[in-house]
């Protein structure tokens, strides 16, 4: 048996933050670190539980042009980039943050993009993410 393999029967359905940036596109930008990374998905878990996440590019970006805040998280795996590759360029259009994570942001239905919204229950690991997401250099 292989090393990979004993690792990955070690912890079945666990994908490690090395393996998930093997399948990212090519004009990922900006990519979150792997702290910011763990930060966001507690607080996609903790929006989940308020039901204040948005999912899916048709569902988003209604809201998005409804003028809806929030911090737009995409899956970085996703092909053909072309499917979602006109979000970025609208949240800069309105000020919103947005970022590239891996494996559909952790949510249970597959998906390429999601936005989290604020909430008052959250709002704490919200606004640290927030605060991570618009530290990050914007693409060229």
């Amino acid at each position: 048996m292989t090393k990979i393999k004993a690792q990955e029967e070690a912890r079945p359905g666990k994908r490690t933050y090395q393996e998930l940036l093997v399948n990212q596109n090519p004009i990922v930008q900006p990519l979150a670190s792997r702290r910011l990374t763990r930060n966001l998905y507690k607080c996609i878990k903790k929006a989940m539980k308020q039901k204040q996440l948005r999912g899916g590019v048709k569902e988003v970006q209604e809201f998005v042009n409804k003028g809806e805040k929030g911090i737009m998280v995409l899956a970085e795996d996703t092909l053909p980039i072309e499917v979602y590759c006109h979000l970025p360029v609208m949240c800069e259009d309105r000020n919103l943050a947005y970022m590239d994570l891996g494996a559909a942001a952790g949510s249970k239905r597959p998906t390429c993009v999601i936005m989290v919204k604020p909430h008052e229950e959250y709002q704490e690991a919200y606004d640290k993410c927030l605060e991570e997401v618009q530290s990050l250099p914007l693409p060229l």
